[in-house]
């Protein structure tokens, strides 16, 4: 395999760093767009169309199936980081290996996996605490998306793959597949057929599906050095020991994160269906915000550990640099949002209570994205040279134990238009634990993946 930018890999070890970054983050970022734009869509037809209590049935679904689907999304972003390394080191047959052995761990895995999520559709709704009359919705849109999670992990296993090789254009058109036709299934399903949360839960995981097999067809077309096997069989213990020891880490972090949100919006569902659908609308504005910082902590990854297997740190630290500058930046340019926050919420419902609820929970968070956002982009570049396990560390004491106790301590004391500062509350933890990691300097201590490999 060569490494011929032409093809749609790209080397970032030679070069302007922020061309480099910004370059790769500009089709994750569009990506990102479309993504949202087809979950904006679902709540939008559920919201008008359908009821306050399907979109609040939606909007219970996403922790619950991100939960999931994390450890999955660990394994993609552990290859990535693998793959990157041994790109950036010149190692293209291990490369190949780690490939195979991403697949191989997949297919062994992904079906008892959706097998276990599909059971724990009722426990977790009864944790959740969901309002009786969304209960059934929220019961079927779960059960029939768990049932759908292969698209959604194989499209992400597609996604880390070439994000490793520093290519995130393809991974674009996987995507814009992908959206395009969930928007509209939505609509046919939803308006034409009457389906209701259905028709959301089927468009969302043919969509993905679609994504996903779109996505093996064309790498293995257009690159096939670095062809899918899916049942290859071809497995590298120490290619996987590496690829987990970063990829556990993640991967267990975002899955104590998505219970730390189902923590968080138990309590929020305690309050009714209004509070429940304005969080699932409010949570969808903030993610469309927040979109260039997380494409822009995604392309540091890629960039950090293409530059520490060429054991270029200097590099890394200037990819570092331009990352968290430029997430600043644009989360100061979001609190927009406080101000807009009536007509934005109001898209998706004509409810008063839930327009309300919604515009207190931007002014609650918005505030604090900034911290966020560092914090955020330290954690993606650290990842990136093989740190994973601080990151880990680091989110479970911000973002679960304290911000859920933040949320339930503010919203018992004060009310429930104050749980959401707990938050922010988090988020503070989180940039100083960060910041004061990174300037230590530990997170440099791991090398390059190469020098490892025997």
């Amino acid at each position: 395999m060569d490494r011929n930018p032409s093809r749609g890999m790209r080397n970032m070890t030679e070069g302007s760093p922020a061309g480099h970054i910004f370059y790769f983050a500009l089709p994750l970022l569009a990506g990102s767009f479309l993504q949202q734009l087809y979950n904006m869509v679902d709540s939008w037809v559920v919201g008008n169309y359908v009821g306050d209590a399907a979109l609040a049935a939606v909007g219970v679904g996403f922790p619950v199936i991100f939960m999931f689907s994390s450890l999955f999304i660990g394994l993609s972003n552990g290859g990535t980081v693998v793959i990157a390394q041994f790109y950036g080191a010149g190692r293209l047959d291990r490369v190949r290996d780690a490939v195979d052995t991403i697949y191989t761990a997949f297919t062994v895995s992904a079906v008892p996996i959706t097998l276990l999520a599909v059971g724990l559709v009722k426990p977790l709704l009864l944790v959740l605490q969901v309002e009786e009359g969304a209960y059934a919705e929220a019961w079927l849109y779960l059960t029939v998306v768990c049932a759908g999670l292969l698209g959604t992990i194989g499209y992400n296993l597609n996604a880390g793959i070439l994000g490793g090789l520093g290519n995130s254009q393809t991974t674009l058109l996987f995507l814009a597949v992908s959206s395009v036709l969930n928007i509209v299934l939505d609509l046919v399903l939803v308006l034409a057929f009457g389906l209701g949360v259905l028709g959301v839960a089927l468009g969302t995981i043919i969509s993905q599906a679609v994504s996903w097999l779109f996505g093996l067809g064309y790498i293995n077309r257009h690159y096939p050095d670095i062809a899918i096997r899916p049942f290859c069989r071809r497995f590298d213990r120490q290619l996987f020991r590496q690829i987990m020891g970063i990829g556990l880490p993640a991967g267990l972090q975002m899955s104590m994160v998505a219970i730390g949100s189902i923590a968080v919006m138990s309590k929020i569902n305690s309050y009714g269906k209004e509070f429940t659908a304005a969080y699932n609308v409010g949570s969808r504005l903030d993610q469309l915000a927040f979109l260039p910082v997380q494409s822009l902590s995604n392309a540091v990854t890629a960039f950090v550990g293409q530059n520490i297997g060429a054991r270029r740190l200097d590099r890394a630290r200037q990819g570092i640099r331009v990352t968290v500058v430029s997430s600043v930046l644009w989360s100061a340019v979001m609190l927009v949002l406080i101000p807009l926050g009536p007509a934005l919420v109001g898209l998706f419902t004509d409810t008063p209570a839930v327009i309300e609820a919604g515009t207190v929970y931007l002014r609650c968070i918005m505030p604090f994205y900034v911290l966020f956002s560092v914090m955020f982009s330290l954690n993606n570049a650290m990842r990136g040279a093989g740190e994973s396990v601080f990151p880990m560390v680091n989110v479970i004491f911000s973002l679960i134990l304290l911000r859920v106790p933040a949320v339930y301590y503010l919203a018992d004391r004060f009310g429930p238009d104050y749980m959401y500062y707990g938050i922010g509350i988090g988020w503070v933890l989180g940039f100083l634990l960060s910041v004061g990691y990174y300037l230590s300097g530990r997170w440099k201590r791991h090398g390059s993946l190469a020098d490892q490999d025997s």
